[in-house]
């Protein structure tokens, strides 16, 4: 397969479900303090409880973190707008969360060197 033909790879961080009202961290970060650890928890319930379907923040082949959000064909009460809102409301007020965690995965996953991503910032 070419390269503009390849899947990229997703690896979800976590996510919600309005439909079994569950939550789900992927233990592969685990060491992730517990205090963000409960910080996306509260994200992620939250938006589902606003908007319905399912969300879940995703870390992209490349470290990028990313929103995605579905909802099952059936369901009428699933807020599409307010889905686009709550995302831009997220990233707006919790920008320092989302970088830390991007840099935390190019850093511990991706083992990318900090000092070379540090000046990237600059």
């Amino acid at each position: 397969m070419s390269e503009t033909g390849k899947l990229r790879e997703k690896i979800v961080l976590c996510g919600a479900n309005a439909y079994e009202q569950k939550y789900y961290f992927n233990p592969r970060f685990s060491k992730i303090p517990q205090s963000v650890q409960d910080e996306l928890h509260i994200i992620c319930v939250l938006f589902t409880r606003e908007v319905g379907g399912i969300f879940t923040i995703v870390f992209e082949e490349d470290g990028t973190l990313a929103f995605e959000t579905n909802a099952a064909d059936d369901d009428l009460l699933y807020d599409e707008i307010s889905s686009g809102l709550l995302i831009a409301e997220i990233k707006r007020n919790r920008q320092e969360l989302l970088e830390s965690l991007t840099l935390y995965y190019r850093v511990f996953i991706l083992g990318e060197d900090v000092s070379a991503l540090l000046e990237e910032e600059d």
